[in-house]
């Protein structure tokens, strides 16, 4: 199942050293990296993860959280298994986490992917559970297949990831939901064993050099991230950096993984993280993981209308052209827009692939 991997060198001292991410794995014979799924193998690196899957699943788009991306549309969700970073507040720490190669069971080919989104009626395929990056090969593949059905493609992903390998991997993406941590270098060494800079550098690529769309989560942990004067310093950030345009969403952490003693989010927080978002000059800021149907609506930024009315992940309200203007005022939202027809609402509806022909498992 092995597969040849990009982005690595040799070093003087005979290892090799992984260049996908700022982790720079230096590898002898038979090591994994820190996200476990690249390997030395023999005088090479080898993805561990390719055509296999901790599951599929078709999701509202929304639920990425991509709430201007083709709203109201399916998408095709899947992940493998490990991650480049450490985060100890991991949400999806049972698949990013796995160090057991027995739990990917879900076996498909880029064209069988393709082509079930088709089927499925799925507008787009999402790389998510666990970071696109770490299977960066397997998801360019898939997308390509994608793009030749005349599917889309998603990436939700924390940015970690090096210039060239960076260049390359969003080539294939029309959309990415970038995890924002923090925005403090402490933070993000100490609960994620990472930086923050590397992320910084994605955003700004991103929406500056490329056409992906781009929106941005940030989960709030409470005293670790949600004070006033980081959610301001971030969001100034944003504005004076990435745009006015680019939407903001701020979720609800609840205990889990290493991060257990910490208490869930507060509804109100979010609240307060939504207002100085909007108080910074951006005009999309939302709310997530909690019932808040003001916070998870899209307002014209033009007369203020709430354009599309969300309850969860269900659109009531639609009030836009199909290619995205205020159906009140003719203002113009940014984002990625078709003709609305009958929203796919809350659903979440697991795929099963059958097996590979034998052919294709040598």
């Amino acid at each position: 199942m092995n597969h040849p991997a990009r982005w690595w060198h040799r070093l003087d001292d005979g290892r090799i050293q992984c260049d996908l991410c700022p982790r720079d794995c230096r590898l002898q014979e038979g090591q994994r990296g820190a996200c476990f799924v690249r390997m030395r193998e023999g005088d090479a690196m080898v993805l561990t993860t390719y055509n296999r899957s901790s599951g599929y699943c078709v999701d509202p788009i929304e639920k990425k959280p991509l709430n201007q991306f083709y709203p109201g549309t399916s998408v095709l969700s899947f992940g493998t298994a490990g991650c480049n970073l450490a985060c100890k507040f991991c949400q999806n720490w049972d698949i990013s986490k796995s160090r057991e190669m027995d739990t990917l069971q879900a076996e498909a080919a880029p064209e069988a992917i393709a082509e079930a989104a088709v089927k499925l009626g799925c507008r787009s395929v999402a790389f998510t559970y666990n970071d696109p990056v770490i299977f960066a090969e397997y998801a360019m593949d898939v997308a390509d297949a994608c793009h030749a059905r005349g599917v889309k493609t998603v990436a939700v992903t924390a940015g970690y990831i090096h210039a060239e390998p960076r260049r390359a991997f969003y080539a294939r993406m029309d959309a990415a939901n970038v995890d924002l941590k923090a925005f403090s270098e402490d933070f993000y060494f100490r609960q994620t064993g990472s930086h923050l800079a590397p992320v910084l550098e994605t955003l700004e690529y991103l929406v500056r050099e490329t056409a992906v769309w781009v929106e941005i989560t940030t989960l709030l942990i409470p005293g670790l991230n949600d004070s006033d004067a980081e959610l301001q310093a971030m969001c100034a950030w944003i504005a004076q950096r990435l745009g006015a345009d680019v939407p903001l969403h701020f979720t609800a952490f609840h205990p889990d993984y290493r991060m257990t003693e910490v208490a869930a989010t507060p509804p109100a927080t979010l609240t307060r993280a939504r207002e100085i978002g909007l108080r910074a000059g951006l005009r999309y800021v939302y709310t997530g993981n909690v019932h808040d149907s003001a916070g998870g609506s899209t307002y014209c930024p033009g007369c203020g209308t709430a354009v599309i009315d969300r309850d969860w992940y269900n659109i009531g309200a639609y009030a836009l052209s199909d290619a995205g203007a205020c159906t009140h005022c003719g203002t113009q939202l940014a984002g990625r827009y078709q003709k609305f027809g009958k929203p796919f609402g809350a659903r979440r509806i697991p795929v099963r692939f059958a097996p590979a022909p034998a052919a294709q498992n040598r």
